[in-house]
Order: C-alpha cells, then sequence, then structure tokens
C-alpha cells in the first residue's frame, strides 16, 4: 500500500507543474462525471457540531473505492489550525485491499476549483474576462490559478472581512499575469465581474449580494453553502437564475438548494455534461453553480494521483495489513 504525504503532494504538482496539474484533474472530473451511472454514490455522511462538521465521504464505480474523511471547523484559524484538512483512501474493488493512503487537504482545494472551472465551461460565456472572488480564504488561490487556465482573465477582483487575508490572497498571486484589484465590499467587487465565486466560511445563512447587484451574463460558483443552514444568497436570488447541483440528494441537504427545493433546480452537472440538459442558452442569462462538494470529486483526484505516483515513484510502500502463510490463521500472526 502506497503513502502519500502533503510533501510527497507538492512534490508532485512541482514535476507536473501547476497548470497542467489543473488540466489532468478537470480532464478526469469531465471523464467521471460524463459516465455517472457507472457509480455508487450517495450523500456524505456528516456529523455536526455547533463549531463545525466532521464528513466521510464514500464514491466507488466497479474497480476502485474512494472515500475521504474530512472537516469544515471556520473557527480553526484563530488557533492557527487549518479550517478543512482531510484524509483520502483509494482501494481496488476485487479483494477490496486498499492501494494508498494520502493526505487529501491540498488534493481538496484542487479538486473544488476543477470542479468549478469544470461547471463554468457549460455555464459562463466563453469570454468571461474578469473574475470576482468574495473570500479570500484558504481556497482562493486555487479558484483564481484554476479559472484562469481555462478563461482568457485579465482581471480580478476581490473581497474579504479579513484584510490579512486579501494580503496573503495579493502577495501569493503578485507573479499572475491579471490585474489584481482589491475591493472596498462586496458590491464594488461583484458588479462588473463575468464571474464571481464566493467562497466564505461563516455557519449561517446569508445573502453576500442580490441580482440587482450583478449584471445580465453573469456565471455564479457558490461554493461557501455546504452544510444545513449554511447558505450565501437568499432565495429571491435563486429563483431568477439558471441553478445547477452536483448530486441532487446532497445539495438539497446542504446547499443553496436547500431553500427552494428541486423544482428550482435546472440540472446536475452529469446532465450538461452529458448533453442531457442545456448549459448557458444565451449572453444574457445568469447562472449559478450550486457547489458543495462531491465524492465523486474525491474519487477522480484520487485516481489521478495514485497513476502519477506510480509513474513518477513517489509516496512510500508500507506493510501495513497482516499477510499470514495461512490466511485462514490470522491469530498465528501474534506468534503466542
Amino acid at each position: 500500500m502506497k503513502l502519500l504525504t502533503v510533501t510527497d503532494i507538492r512534490e508532485l504538482v512541482h514535476i507536473i507543474g501547476l497548470e497542467k496539474f489543473f488540466d489532468r484533474i478537470v480532464l478526469a472530473l469531465e471523464e467521471d462525471f460524463g459516465r455517472w451511472h457507472e457509480f455508487n454514490l450517495s450523500p456524505r455522511h456528516a456529523t455536526h457540531y455547533p463549531h463545525g462538521v466532521i464528513e466521510l465521504m464514500p464514491c466507488s464505480d466497479n474497480s476502485l473505492y474512494a472515500f475521504k474523511y474530512v472537516n469544515g471547523h471556520p473557527g480553526n484559524t484563530l488557533k492557527d489550525k487549518l479550517s478543512v484538512i482531510a484524509v483520502g483512501q483509494l482501494s481496488e474493488v476485487e479483494a477490496g485491499y486498499p492501494l494508498m493512503i494520502c493526505d487529501m487537504t491540498l488534493l481538496t482545494a484542487f479538486r473544488t476549483a476543477a470542479t468549478g472551472v469544470l461547471a463554468a465551461r457549460y455555464l459562463a460565456r466563453h469570454d468571461a474576462a474578469s473574475l470576482a472572488i468574495i473570500g479570500t480564504g484558504a481556497q482562493a488561490e486555487f479558484q483564481a490559478i484554476g479559472f484562469s487556465r481555462f478563461f482568457g482573465l485579465n482581471s480580478i477582483r476581490f473581497y474579504d472581512c479579513d484584510s490579512r487575508a486579501m494580503a496573503k490572497f495579493s502577495a501569493n498571486l503578485k507573479r499572475q499575469r491579471w490585474a489584481l484589484m482589491p475591493c472596498r465590499s462586496i458590491i464594488e467587487a461583484v458588479s462588473r465581474a463575468d464571474i464571481v465565486i464566493t467562497a466564505t466560511a461563516a455557519k449561517k445563512r446569508q445573502s453576500l449580494f442580490e441580482i440587482g447587484d450583478i449584471a445580465a451574463g453573469t456565471h455564479i460558483h457558490a461554493m461557501g453553502g455546504d452544510c444545513p443552514g449554511k447558505t450565501e444568497f437568499s432565495e429571491n436570488l435563486l429563483r431568477q437564475v439558471k441553478l445547477v447541483v452536483e448530486y441532487m440528494p446532497q445539495s438539497l441537504q446542504e446547499g443553496e438548494a436547500q431553500q427552494v427545493g428541486p423544482g428550482q433546480v435546472h440540472a446536475e452537472l452529469w446532465e450538461l455534461i452529458a448533453g442531457k440538459k442545456a448549459g448557458r442558452e444565451n449572453a444574457e442569462e445568469i447562472t449559478l453553480f450550486d457547489s458543495v462538494g462531491f465524492a465523486l470529486e474525491d474519487y477522480s483526484i484520487l485516481r489521478v494521483v495514485y497513476e502519477l505516483a506510480s509513474v513518477y515513484r513517489l509516496g512510500t510502500e508500507l506493510s501495513m495489513l497482516p499477510e499470514p502463510e495461512d490466511p485462514k490463521n490470522l491469530f498465528g500472526l501474534l506468534d503466542f
């Protein structure tokens, strides 16, 4: 069994290159969402606490089984800890043996951005050139770089209630080709953006902006609402956009869709990829991808990383499981 640490993941990204790594993930996501009915799917198992949530996220086809352990604790940054950490496992289905255990904290950020990019390719205007990001925490740079890979961005406007997060975002992206434009309010950031990403962490119902605050033709990638009672938009706004979700049973529990129900949902993402339903149909409509994070996305990135780690011989091979000479004599390993 292979063990991949965060050091291994970092080395892999440096070997492949940041942009090519994004390309590989988006391609894998499109392939896997495109074969939606080959998977065993279920909403994640979430245990909620007043200060956060801990979740298990499984997904499998007939060859590979993947799951992720992940938390969401918005207050962790006040303790100098990450709000989200994750660990994943990939196993082969035939015998049920694990192939890899892997840190997924960085990988979750990558796959979340890549899923947003994939959805935007069907829902945003192809000529989108300006991006707004509301919330410049741990996810923000991944989102900016991922979207810039597939859209010809010339400017990114951004806002966070924490000025230190905004300064961090600027410092990390100062070498990029687009203009970085810090804003004094949410409305200033979104008012002239072609694509708006909302990545706020507060565990409460919010209304970050209304439909009149954005231009016709805007695409919204809403990723901050990801548990019951945690949303970023009003019901009024949701009823005026083309709403697309990842997986209906989960999104109705956790996403923006929890406010309006299935009748307001235009499609699941796989339906756009498979050509079952239309994505953007004109330059004026406002679209919203209700991204809560789904286990199929973890499956996709785990299989990509396992393939690449094998090619580049990264990670550590562990003899972690018992291997008795007689598979019926497990007690014999104790050597009493």
